[in-house]
């Protein structure tokens, strides 16, 4: 057991590496396949060792995936907000610093979940059923402060979360069997991609330090900390939320206005949410990340015991992904700037189209839905950036179908 553990917690540090580092290509597309041939993998192994896997995988992806985001501009839909101040340490040279920030919150994150761990399970099982009665209306009001959190584009954000909930709403309505790869793919990755090759971006010379050189004063550590204390928890166990939105509403609570403060709230926030929804799984039989929802698959009756190997797992694999994600950035920094960045650019986006093309379903109409869904996510991200919104209102795509399900 021992030995399928190790194998098993390594094996998904390395995969979710890969996914991490790869725009489009999400953990959730891995634990799908995994289910997929689960009868096979079943004869080679145990539920909670596939469980183990997809745990490692997850964590770890939360930890690489902002080295994409900050130096491709290439985020998935848990990373985007780090574009903006992320790009702008990079266009000064600072790409690794910015990489190395998020990373100071995700492993704070690691603490951060286990105290919260007693209380999702000793606490959350006896407030969530109230909770639950009155969920669409805590989902409407944060959507509203949102929308409303823009100083001078109000009109323009409600506009942008009401279209994309209606495309959320017709693209997980249309039978497709990887719905949200081509909807997140056009909102969150493409469209920022083709923003990034019309403006020509060009890339510095980038300066690498020493983790000693790198730091947060005391100060800093706490406001951020405590920012993803008061939000992120709540993402794990409240549908159509996400770490986007824990982060502005940390990042206003705390008024986090210093970019090295947002970055490692984001960092923080990515691993908390993703590390609290297997607690909550546990806790209140919930499943609020895809990660999350596999394991509930491969583990209908989590038992106390599968709850602590799944804790072991993640703070491992956060700590091995710590190490690693340094070791990238540092290599994405010496090489950043020998490569074309727009036709690196170019690339990315065909391999995002291929990605939509070739897993968002089977058969050749799902294929070709999946693609006009991709076009059409991709256009308003697009839209979205020029009129210069903020992309957290295009997770109204999640937000307005899950508000509607608890209405209806």
């Amino acid at each position: 057991m021992l030995l399928e553990f190790i194998i098993a917690l390594i094996i998904g540090v390395i995969i979710g590496t890969i996914t991490g580092l790869s725009p489009g290509i999400h953990t959730n597309l891995v634990a799908v396949i995994i289910l997929g041939f689960s009868e096979f993998f079943l004869t080679l192994t145990s539920p909670i060792i596939l469980a183990i896997f997809i745990t490692s995988m997850s964590i770890t992806h939360t930890f690489v995936d902002f080295i994409p985001s900050i130096f491709l501009g290439a985020p998935d839909e848990d990373s985007f907000l780090s574009i903006l101040p992320g790009h702008r340490l990079l266009l000064k040279g600072r790409g690794h610093y910015a990489v190395v920030f998020t990373l100071y919150g995700s492993l704070t994150a690691l603490i951060i979940i286990l105290l919260f761990t007693p209380i999702f399970i000793y606490i959350l099982p006896s407030v969530y059923p109230k909770i639950q009665k009155i969920m669409p209306f805590i989902l409407i009001a944060i959507s509203g402060f949102l929308i409303f959190s823009e100083k001078e584009k109000k009109l323009s954000a409600l506009l942008v979360f009401l279209i994309s909930g209606f495309l959320g709403i017709a693209s997980l309505n249309l039978n497709i069997k990887e719905s949200l790869l081509p909807l997140l793919t056009g909102l969150f990755g493409a469209s920022n991609l083709i923003i990034s090759i019309k403006q020509k971006t060009k890339i510095p010379e980038q300066k690498i330090s020493p983790l000693n050189k790198i730091k947060l004063s005391k100060k800093s550590f706490l406001k951020g900390s405590l920012a993803s204390i008061i939000s992120a928890p709540f993402t794990a166990f409240l549908p159509g939320l996400g770490s986007s939105q824990a982060a502005i509403i940390g990042r206003y609570f705390l008024n986090i206005k210093d970019q090295r403060e947002f970055l490692f709230l984001l960092g923080a926030i990515n691993t908390i949410v993703m590390g609290l929804s297997f607690i909550a799984l546990y806790s209140i039989n919930r499943a609020r990340t895809g990660s999350a929802v596999y394991i509930s698959q491969l583990l209908p009756d989590i038992t106390a015991a599968n709850l602590s190997l799944i804790i072991v797992t993640t703070i491992i694999s956060g700590i091995l992904s710590f190490i690693i994600t340094i070791f990238l950035s540092k290599f994405a920094s010496k090489n950043i700037d020998k490569i074309p960045y727009n036709t690196l650019s170019k690339i990315i986006l065909f391999i995002l189209a291929i990605v939509v093309f070739i897993f968002s379903d089977y058969t050749l109409i799902g294929k070709v839905v999946s693609f006009l869904i991709f076009l059409t996510s991709t256009s308003l991200g697009i839209f979205t950036i020029s009129s210069n919104v903020k992309r957290i209102h295009l997770m109204g795509c999640l937000l307005v179908p899950t508000i509607l399900f608890y209405l209806i």
